[in-house]
């Protein structure tokens, strides 16, 4: 096994691309940051100082890094969804090995012509589905490839978007409306679900694919009587409203900041009252969660073919009690049942020689806290070896495995717009 050192290059020094570079601060054997590309000055010197990167390693666009040949082994990019493919392509051209944030694009012909300008540069380009590595989902793997429960004859996946995650990302911030982001909530969230199906299916391919969903819920018709348009400034019911802006951005744990507080991210010293005058104001996050500009789905549903005969279903739902991803698995010969972020599942047998019943084993595994359940360090260490050429592990991925699941998460929404049931 190798034992290089990896040099890469932070591209868009967002919350992302800056978890998965911060490995590097306790792997300085294995990873180094010599680089960042990023528009915004507040954040370009803020990834400077983290990773102790010389002015002259600090660029506000892809095209002034290339300009400058080839100066790292790979490239971080960590950019919004819609520019992935315009930021990844000159990096490729100048050499670059890409750990790409997903979803890889937001349309089929971006896809296409990264794919072909990865074949035809013969770099290597990993996506960023972390759920692959986490062991919750690594074990079931193990278990499936062992063919412990038989053939999978259907599998019931689930996403369920907690309602202060639902308020930050995708009705007040910047994952709102297809049209500025580029992403579908579906591809934007479920990408990773998708890739999961796929990968647990072991190489068997969807063949037709159905959807159903609907902005149902956040939008105006079901706002409250009488609340306002901003949370802290007009809205008489704010107190009582489980989305007041000052209950989830104020009150609470700061879980969010990050999207919430970016316009303020030039000021080092921000105070209390400077968060609440920005929900005042200009902040998109302090507006009425029912009279926002969003257009993405607030659910949906999914229902996939294999060509085996294999039926899945993946449910979305938005504004939940509860965050985070289940998982059933029927098989031929025993079925696997569990909840990603609780780290346990269940697998359950047939009662051999007693003409009923059934066995139970349940199974611990460590989610390390985070609401990728301990995937995104394994995923950063894996493209390390991924780039340095190790043995591939389990989850390995690169930009052909992750096609198909994102053709999938198209095809379903396009089934979805246009009432059709769409042949893969």
């Amino acid at each position: 096994m190798s034992k290089k050192k990896i040099t890469s290059v932070i591209v868009g020094a967002g919350h992302r691309a800056i978890l998965y570079s911060k490995w590097a601060l306790s792997n300085p054997d294995m990873l180094q940051i010599i680089g960042v590309v990023e528009p915004n000055p507040t954040r370009r010197k803020e990834a400077a100082d983290l990773f102790r990167i010389s002015d002259n390693m600090c660029f506000e666009t892809v095209e002034g890094l290339v300009a400058r040949g080839k100066l790292a082994d790979s490239a971080i990019n960590g950019t919004m969804d819609k520019l992935h493919v315009r930021t990844s392509l000159p990096l490729l051209h100048a050499g670059y090995d890409i750990l790409l944030e997903k979803p890889i694009c937001t349309n089929q012909e971006d896809l296409k012509m990264l794919l072909n300008c990865t074949k035809e540069t013969k770099r290597k380009v990993m996506i960023c589905h972390i759920l692959r590595y986490a062991p919750f989902y690594v074990e079931i793997k193990k278990r499936l490839l062992s063919g412990e429960i038989g053939k999978v004859l259907n599998m019931e996946t689930a996403e369920q978007v907690s309602y202060h995650h639902m308020s930050a990302a995708f009705i007040r911030g910047k994952w709102n409306n297809k049209e500025d982001c580029g992403s579908s909530m579906l591809m934007a969230k479920c990408c990773h679900d998708f890739d999961l199906i796929i990968w647990l299916m072991h190489g068997i391919n969807p063949v037709r694919v159905s959807s159903f969903g609907s902005l149902r819920y956040f939008n105006q018709k079901n706002a409250p009587e009488n609340s306002g348009t901003r949370c802290l400034v007009d809205c008489p019911i704010e107190a009582e409203c489980e989305y007041s802006a000052k209950k989830i951005y104020i009150d609470a744990p700061d879980r969010w900041g990050f999207y919430v507080w970016a316009s303020l991210e030039a000021n080092k010293n921000i105070t209390l009252n400077d968060k609440i005058d920005s929900l005042k104001t200009g902040n998109p996050h302090g507006r009425c969660i029912w009279k926002c500009d969003n257009n993405v789905v607030d659910h949906q549903s999914v229902l996939i073919e294999f060509e085996d005969g294999t039926t899945v279903t993946h449910n979305m739902i938005g504004g939940t009690s509860k965050p985070g991803r289940k998982l059933h698995i029927i098989g031929s010969e025993g079925e696997i049942q569990g909840w990603m972020e609780e780290g346990k599942f269940v697998i359950r047998k047939f009662l051999r020689g007693s003409g009923c019943g059934y066995s139970e084993e349940n199974i611990d595994v460590e989610t390390n806290g985070d609401m990728h359940g301990g995937g995104d360090m394994h995923l950063v260490e894996d493209f390390v070896k991924f780039v340095r050429g190790d043995a591939p592990s389990i989850s390995t991925t690169n930009i052909e495995d992750s096609i198909t699941g994102h053709i999938l998460g198209f095809k379903a929404d396009e089934a979805m717009d246009y009432h059709r049931v769409i042949t893969l």
